[in-house]
């Protein structure tokens, strides 16, 4: 293994350890550029690929082509650790009127829009995000806990609860899913 760990679309988050990619510049970037083309990395040169919330906001016919990327820089063995809204949870708690209002589930859905950048495209469940997964080549997907990462420690949305930070108590609202090539 490399040990080389790519932090795609990190925002102002830091990971010590990890190369920072982002479209928008920030002090711990280490480069500004689209998360879908790494061309600065050869193939099979990275061992993990960390994408937070990043995936949705490729489009319908885009996000197939974003996988193979990251697939392709992926060496055999390696790791892509997504997170991603996760549709079916955003589904159940509104139909079964266990929210306050839409809005605690509008941003999961729809994006943040913030910036140019920061909208919504797609929606994903586990089913539909593991068979793109494996139609991309990976060999299997698993569920993974935030708790257990180096990144733990790193609020960002794979922690995302509701009720807002009840992390014990609450739904949790990422989708969490890796894919081992």
């Amino acid at each position: 293994m490399t040990g080389l760990k790519l932090h795609l679309g990190c925002g102002p988050k830091h990971i010590p350890g990890f190369f920072h990619i982002d479209a928008l510049d920030g002090d711990h970037v280490d480069h500004v550029g689209p998360v879908d083309r790494l061309d600065t990395f050869e193939d099979e040169s990275v061992s993990l690929i960390y994408a937070s919330h990043l995936l949705e906001h490729f489009g319908r016919r885009e996000y197939m082509d974003v996988l193979r990327e990251w697939y392709r820089v992926i060496e055999p063995g390696g790791v892509l650790r997504l997170g991603v809204p996760d549709f079916a949870a955003c589904a159940k708690l509104y139909t079964e009127g266990k929210l306050d209002s839409i809005e605690q589930i509008r941003g999961l859905i729809c994006g943040g829009q913030k910036d140019e950048y920061d909208y919504h495209k797609m929606i994903f469940d586990r089913q539909s995000l593991h068979d793109a997964l494996i139609e991309v080549g990976f060999s299997s997907t698993r569920l993974w806990d935030w708790r257990d990462t180096e990144h733990a420690d790193l609020d960002d949305f794979t922690q995302a609860y509701i009720p807002h930070m009840a992390k014990d108590t609450g739904t949790l609202m990422s989708l969490n899913l890796e894919a081992v090539k």
